[in-house]
């Protein structure tokens, strides 16, 4: 018999969490998705406005980008653990120890921010010397370490919005991510060039704006205290079997996302490589739109996480598998159809890189970029909600092998190979890039769909039968 959930408090998010796994995946994926999206759009309107200040300007961003993107990563996957551990607490009935998981989640996200960005903050130069930024050091080493001043804020804002996906609300984390990101947009051209901060400006508008949603969370967590769940530290200890459960999702998920951070800075030094700086300003160019491409995925991805956690607390297998293939088919939607758009429009796109003469004479190698990395979107869809799934269920380890296979294992040596062995060049680095991850999204996908249909119980499989 599926295990009856019992609910202490009446939420609206968790009526949504617990009801249809179709409908919760929609109502929780559709603010995700506006969110992701026009937070990422901050990200390219932070290209555009440095592309503006010419090639050296939107490498030296470029070249610190994976390192943020690191940060990020290390943030979002603390707040994967977060969210997984505390949604199938939600779905076992266990409010008072998804309160606890909340609780310890706040201290976990301090210590591991500042171990963070503590080193990355000294050694700027030495780092940015080492990987060839050459010319650009400075400028980079200025730009980033405005940003790991602020990276306690940022870690704070991913764990904050982790909690209210955990408990169904999308709507309030969609708010905090729209608000910051708008800001950042309107802040971006003041600072960089009505102030004349240049790229340094850049990083002053992130950080302002990505306070101000760190306040408006804190508002919500700790003044108003409407959520489901309730974050208090009186009589605080820390617990090792909570923190267990967050790090062993978490951690799995910060190092399968910082995978991608090694894989962007691995692929930044096969295109410095084969073709220098101007190279290194078309990947970042370019992997700005393709960043944008795979948000809706992002978003789903945190609605798949939370709806397949509750299901797996409460014992609902056969909901774990019915959210997972419909995501699919939402996602592999959207992104048919963001390539197909991105290739028509791929010249029109390409003209917001290009203000200065600098920059221009790149445009047809940004032009080819985005007409090929079109192909890597589809497959995206099955790779990252599968491996979301692995999230939500607790199963982090499994999440890494199958990630880390996809972007180092895979991804690096095609793009060495084709780009230098077979002397294809950029080309060759894109091409890799999109075999890989169709190979990857494949092996993920099927892992995933044989591990979920394991766990469903012959009652649970008549049961659904039926209904259908």
């Amino acid at each position: 018999m599926m295990k009856k959930v019992k609910r202490r408090d009446k939420h609206n998010g968790v009526e949504i969490l617990l009801g249809n796994p179709k409908d919760a995946v929609i109502k929780l994926s559709i603010p995700m998705m506006i969110a992701m999206i026009i937070q990422t759009l901050y990200t390219v309107v932070d290209r555009i406005w440095v592309s503006g200040l010419g090639a050296d300007a939107i490498a030296a961003v470029g070249f610190v980008f994976p390192f943020l993107f690191m940060g990020n990563a290390l943030a979002a996957g603390i707040g994967v653990g977060v969210s997984s551990a505390i949604s199938r607490r939600i779905g076992s009935g266990d409010k008072k120890e998804a309160d606890h998981t909340a609780a310890q989640s706040m201290v976990i996200l301090f210590v591991i921010s500042l171990l963070y960005a503590a080193p990355l903050f000294v050694f700027a130069e030495d780092v940015f010397t080492l990987i060839g930024a050459s010319r650009t050091t400075n400028l980079a080493a200025v730009y980033a370490r405005i940003m790991y001043i602020a990276t306690p804020i940022t870690f704070f804002v991913f764990i904050s919005n982790a909690i209210l996906r955990a408990e169904g609300d999308a709507k309030r984390a969609m708010v905090a991510m729209v608000i910051g990101s708008v800001l950042n947009v309107v802040l971006d051209p003041l600072l960089i060039y009505t102030f004349n901060l240049g790229v340094p400006g850049a990083a002053y508008a992130s950080v302002l704006s990505m306070l101000i949603s760190a306040l408006l969370l804190s508002y919500w967590l700790f003044m108003k205290r409407d959520t489901y769940v309730s974050i208090s530290f009186r009589g605080f200890r820390l617990k090792g079997y909570i923190i267990k459960d967050i790090l062993s999702v978490g951690l799995p998920a910060s190092v399968m996302q910082i995978s991608m951070s090694i894989m962007l800075f691995l692929i930044n030094i096969i295109v410095n490589h084969v073709n220098g700086i101007d190279g290194v300003a078309v990947f970042s160019a370019g992997w700005s739109v393709a960043t944008i491409a795979s948000m809706p995925l992002l978003g789903i991805a945190t609605g798949v996480v939370s709806v397949t956690g509750a299901a797996y607390g409460a014992e609902r297998y056969m909901d774990v598998h019915t959210a997972h293939i419909y995501a699919i088919k939402i996602g592999l939607l959207i992104e048919t159809v963001i390539a197909l758009v991105t290739f028509i429009f791929a010249p029109s796109i390409t003209l917001a890189f290009t203000q200065s003469q600098d920059m221009l004479r790149l445009k047809d190698n940004i032009i080819l970029f985005m007409r090929i990395i079109c192909f890597y979107y589809p497959a995206t869809a099955f790779g990252l909600l599968s491996t979301s799934v692995f999230q939500g269920i607790g199963k982090g380890l499994n999440s890494l092998v199958v990630t880390v296979l996809r972007t180092i294992v895979f991804i690096v040596p095609f793009a060495w190979l084709l780009a230098v062995n077979f002397k294809l060049g950029l080309t060759g680095v894109w091409i890799g890039l999109v075999l890989a991850n169709i190979l990857g999204a494949a092996v993920t996908f099927i892992w995933v769909t044989i591990h979920v249909k394991k766990l469903i119980k012959p009652d649970e499989k008549i049961q659904q039968d039926k209904v259908l």
